[in-house]
């Protein structure tokens, strides 16, 4: 063999190891993406399960607030039936105004303020608030770091031939909605704005 048909198989071999090297790379990021993705609908799923729990607490003490109580459950469907993260994005955007109407009709009822299942929920609400915003941040995140590595060079030249597709941050679409529904039921507290 020449020393050029060498050469040339060397190139070819290292060339082969890179794309090896980085499509596994991608892999890796992209089910890291998945992952996060599968934490956030974790978190959605558990606070679309307390809403029903919370609106029979505050429907027992506010029976005339159907309106309200309706625009929650047709808001958390929404949010349920919600399949691209821009989608439900907008959706959860939706359903925390719903919820923070309920918790406005909520703020008139102090006996209800004082309901131990009422303060459970509320309590539960709040920290599944937090898990929602640290999950999105993570996914968020990652969603960067995959998209930064498929879209740098070398990467952009075989990342679409490989079957990387950029990746859709989870946003919420109305600024106002950005801000999780105030949950604060104690003595003195403003009324949660809807």
């Amino acid at each position: 063999m020449s020393l050029a048909v060498i050469i040339v198989l060397v190139v070819v071999v290292l060339l082969a190891l890179y794309v090896i090297a980085l499509f596994n790379g991608l892999v890796r990021k992209r089910n890291r993406v998945d992952n996060a993705w599968a934490q956030i609908e974790v978190q959605l799923k558990r606070r679309r399960d307390l809403i029903p729990n919370l609106v029979e607490t505050v429907k027992g003490y506010a029976a005339h607030e159907r309106g309200t109580f309706e625009a929650v459950t047709q808001a958390r469907a929404a949010a349920a039936g919600a399949q691209t993260p821009a989608a439900i994005g907008a959706a959860e955007g939706m359903l925390s105004q719903a919820l923070g109407r309920l918790f406005a009709v909520a703020e008139a009822y102090p006996e209800l303020k004082a309901n131990q299942n009422f303060l459970d929920l509320q309590s539960q609400l709040r920290d599944t608030e937090d898990k929602i915003a640290i999950s999105r941040q993570v996914y968020n995140d990652t969603v960067l770091t995959f998209n930064n590595a498929i879209q740098v060079f070398p990467a952009v030249l075989v990342a679409g031939v490989l079957g990387f597709a950029k990746r859709d941050f989870f946003e919420i679409e109305n600024a106002g909605d950005r801000e999780p529904p105030a949950v604060s039921f104690e003595p003195g507290a403003a009324a949660p704005s809807a």
